[in-house]
């Protein structure tokens, strides 16, 4: 893992050292309660920064008991195109560090800690050790990925009009539990890859290697609190395993049940637990589909008798009622953000509860007077 403009070495604050038993005992007390000393919290919540609410509940997480982290982006409005206020602008000055996913996902933002960050350590969580990383997927019933996130591609526009589909071939990937592999560990050193699916925090394990990520950044920043960190993200790793196991258990009954999203955002929740989209509407959510793209999903939907299309807050429902007209599809909606959901450490795991149980209940077979 890599920093960007590292600081100077912050003070080593000497302290004894807590027994492993003792401290694991104490970093899942305090991460199952959600607690933090007032007196600290004050002192570091302008000193270390996170971009989305998922990235901020890990880092949360990691701090549990030394301070709590600023949220740049608190609302519901898409990464890509955040506007950043004069306030975040001002924290991001003063930060000693600042967690994002990488440039790929928070476009804007990351132009603006380029720019406006002094000298603070800028962890890309996308670019840590231990990620399963997973290409677009292109091609077939998946629309073409915008890779600049909606940026300059007027002639696909054209194109998702007279051919809907996008022209790559599909690569079929295996991951070991599920028959889809990943490119696990990928190291990319210092050369930037922002050509996979960036929503790499929707697979616990990820969440798992981003954590292990942080306390090393915020060990680095602040020595004398390393022990802490590196036990609060032992403990939160246990609670990960444990949250993997429960989902993996709750969608057992609705896994490889086709279905349908309108933003192709899911990608490592449904590798990791099983679940099988067949297609996608459009290229990000902030573009709607062609005519010809409708007309194609409606197909899709009757030829796999598709009970179920995803869709995510924001979204123009409009189209979704379009697709789903005259069928026995459901819509559902699930947050990949948590943007309903009260920041802190405990949104991750609420987070990906929401969304198996939104899944597991649009894919849920059709229960009649009779039985299924």
């Amino acid at each position: 893992m890599t920093f960007r403009r590292p600081p100077e070495a912050a003070p080593v604050h000497g302290s004894p050292p807590i027994p492993r038993r003792l401290r694991l005992a104490l970093a899942t007390a305090l991460l199952a309660a959600g607690a933090f000393s007032a007196p600290a919290m004050a002192e570091s919540s302008a000193r270390v920064v996170a971009s989305i609410k998922p990235v901020h509940s890990l880092v949360s997480a990691v701090m549990a008991g030394t301070g709590a982290p600023y949220l740049v982006m608190q609302g519901a409005g898409s990464p890509h195109s955040f506007n950043i206020r004069p306030s975040d602008a001002a924290v991001l000055q003063e930060a000693e560090v600042i967690f994002l996913i990488g440039e790929g996902m928070e476009t804007s933002l990351a132009g603006a800690v380029d720019s406006i960050s002094g000298q603070a350590r800028v962890v890309e969580l996308s670019e840590v050790p231990g990620l399963i990383r997973r290409p677009f997927r292109e091609g077939g019933a998946f629309e073409g990925h915008d890779h600049g996130h909606g940026h300059g591609h007027e002639q696909e526009e054209h194109e998702e009009e007279e051919h809907g589909d996008g022209e790559h071939g599909e690569e079929e990937h295996e991951e070991e539990e599920h028959g889809h592999q990943g490119h696990e560990g990928d190291d990319h050193g210092d050369e930037k890859d922002d050509s996979f699916d960036m929503h790499l925090w929707l697979d616990p394990r990820n969440a798992g290697a981003m954590a292990r990520a942080i306390a090393v950044a915020l060990s680095a920043a602040d020595p004398g609190r390393a022990e802490v960190y590196s036990a609060n993200a032992e403990a939160l790793q246990g609670r990960l395993d444990d949250l993997s196991a429960r989902i993996s258990m709750d969608l057992a009954p609705v896994r490889d049940r086709p279905f349908i999203v309108f933003h192709d955002a899911y990608q490592h929740f449904e590798e990791r637990f099983g679940l099988a989209a067949v297609g996608s509407a459009v290229v990000s959510a902030e573009r709607s589909p062609g005519i010809r793209r409708i007309r194609d999903l409606r197909e899709k939907l009757r030829e796999l008798s598709v009970t179920c299309v995803v869709s995510e807050p924001g979204a123009e429902l409009r189209v979704v009622n379009v697709i789903v007209e005259g069928t026995a599809a459901r819509i559902g909606i699930v947050d990949p953000l948590g943007a309903t959901i009260d920041s802190g450490p405990e949104l991750y795991f609420r987070l990906l509860s929401d969304m198996a149980a939104a899944f597991g209940d649009c894919l849920a077979p059709e229960v009649t007077a009779g039985g299924e």
